[in-house]
């Protein structure tokens, strides 16, 4: 659907975006109405308050929640069906134990992150949240305390590689309008994110987490205690109870080879990548545009069929173990009961910031600020960051700064690092400021339990300081370039 006319100025239009904000906050946490309720009220109002014309505001509504449900409600819905094949069985306490080993259990919180940062080069943000959920939460319940201090590291750190590392969609729409050059963008902005996110998500999340307490949810993969669980008994190479039916059998089962849940974590993240590195080898003319192998490694590699595979293999090596078929239907059954609000209160989400995209708000602010007769890198950082505000997107934010700056970037002939600097300030104000028009948002608020008013000063700070780390070094990559 393409945007529609603005039918007010600039200051009418930022107000009205600011009065949405403010009763969708009201409705939520005043009034405790519903967010899936509260989220298409407001986003009706405020398509009709934004002058778009009445015969177009469904068509409004649907644009951004279909938009959103198609690239999550698949994500999500394959993602617990892992989630709850590696809690069953016993995979993730494996996959934990084996981190714990290997970095000790007061640096359990880095382990994620870093675990994160890797598997996060090829894989967008609420894909590798969702598969590394019960990986956070069975290190949550062993070591107790705020599932902020275990959640946010590998979040953060998945929110810093999606928005400043190729081959993800906005740096790399970035650095191409802006003329930057790729491989020196992911080179300088691989360092970058590492950075970003120690200072910015990590250091940040263990000073939140040992302040603002949220208990472990356990709604989404179950409550485990010593290595017994609901819904077909964690394996811990003694005796749990099977099935899902609540029959007392006792059967003897031993967790599953580190190798194994290895191979079944990294298998999303291996297809994945087929899609991205083929596409930049694309882009880049070492690989013929519209090849038939390359286009079936790639349909591979799109993030919905690489998880389908990913559940089916985990299926067969993992839910398959001592359990009949019916029991693992059982178990995958289960696991997708409770996502249904996660998945409708982030469509919604992305309804409202469809409707602020499609209103105008966002071209209308950055056209007023395209011209602010300040330096290019702080004028990248402000627009960025305002247009994330506006409108709740950061590849929105990303490829909409970068296009508003291309000409004026091509006339002042700057260096190949200044290039990728203004990359990093892009995406740095594309990633601060993470509120209730973002579908990043909800996901995170849902997925660990959390009331706005809580992942509002929890999780929009953290992005926020993250986004400020990252442009405080893009300042300085700027000042040697």
């Amino acid at each position: 659907m393409e945007n529609i006319d603005p039918a007010y100025g600039t200051t009418t239009l930022l107000l009205i975006a600011a009065g949405a904000v403010a009763l969708l906050l009201f409705l939520i946490i005043k009034v405790k109405l519903h967010a899936f309720l509260a989220l298409v009220l407001v986003s009706a109002l405020t398509a009709l308050a934004a002058g778009i014309p009445v015969a177009d505001v469904p068509s409004a509504l649907s644009y951004g929640f279909s938009n959103t449900l198609g690239s999550v409600a698949l994500l999500v819905g394959f993602g617990v069906m892992i989630g709850r094949l590696l809690e069953i069985t016993g995979g993730a306490q494996v996959l934990a134990d084996t981190l714990i080993g290997r970095f000790g259990e007061k640096r359990a919180p880095f382990a994620l992150g870093v675990a994160a940062l890797l598997f996060g080069f090829p894989i967008f943000f609420d894909a590798g949240l969702v598969v590394f959920l019960p990986i956070i939460m069975t290190v949550a319940r062993r070591f107790g305390g705020s599932i902020l201090l275990y959640a946010f590291p590998a979040a953060g750190a998945f929110a810093a590689m999606h928005a400043l590392v190729p081959p993800h969609p906005g740096p790399v729409a970035a650095a191409e309008l802006l003329g930057a050059n790729i491989g020196l963008t992911l080179i300088i902005g691989a360092p970058v994110a590492v950075v970003s996110w120690y200072v910015g998500a990590y250091l940040v999340s263990q000073f939140i987490g040992r302040r603002v307490h949220v208990d472990i949810p356990t709604s989404l993969f179950g409550e485990i205690n010593g290595g017994r669980g609901t819904d077909g008994g964690v394996e811990d190479g003694g005796t749990s109870t099977a099935g899902t039916t609540g029959t007392a059998t006792t059967t003897t089962r031993t967790a599953p080879a580190f190798i194994t849940v290895l191979g079944v974590l990294l298998l999303p993240f291996v297809l994945i990548s087929f899609n991205t590195v083929l596409d930049t080898l694309m882009t880049a003319g070492v690989i013929e545009d519209g090849a038939t192998w390359a286009e079936y490694l790639k349909l591979l590699g799109t993030t919905s069929i690489a998880l389908l595979i990913t559940v089916i293999v985990a299926t067969l090596v993992l839910g398959l173990r001592n359990r009949s078929m019916a029991d693992v239907t059982d178990i995958l059954d289960n696991a997708l009961g409770p996502i249904c609000a996660i998945i409708l209160i982030t469509g919604a989400g992305g309804m409202f910031g469809g409707v602020l995209r499609l209103s105008g708000i966002g071209d209308a602010l950055s056209g007023s600020l395209s011209n602010l007769g300040i330096s290019l890198i702080l004028q990248a950082f402000i627009i960025s960051t305002l247009l994330r505000v506006a409108q709740g997107s950061a590849t929105v934010a990303l490829t909409t700064t970068a296009g508003l700056l291309s000409a004026a970037v091509g006339a002042a002939g700057l260096g190949n690092v200044q290039l990728v600097a203004l990359v990093m300030a892009i995406a740095a104000g594309a990633t601060v400021l993470s509120h209730v028009n973002d579908s990043g948002f909800w996901l995170v608020s849902r997925f660990f339990g959390m009331d706005v008013k809580t992942t509002l000063k929890t999780w929009t700070v953290m992005e926020t300081t993250l986004g400020l780390t990252a442009f405080v070094l893009a300042l300085g990559l700027w000042a040697i370039g």
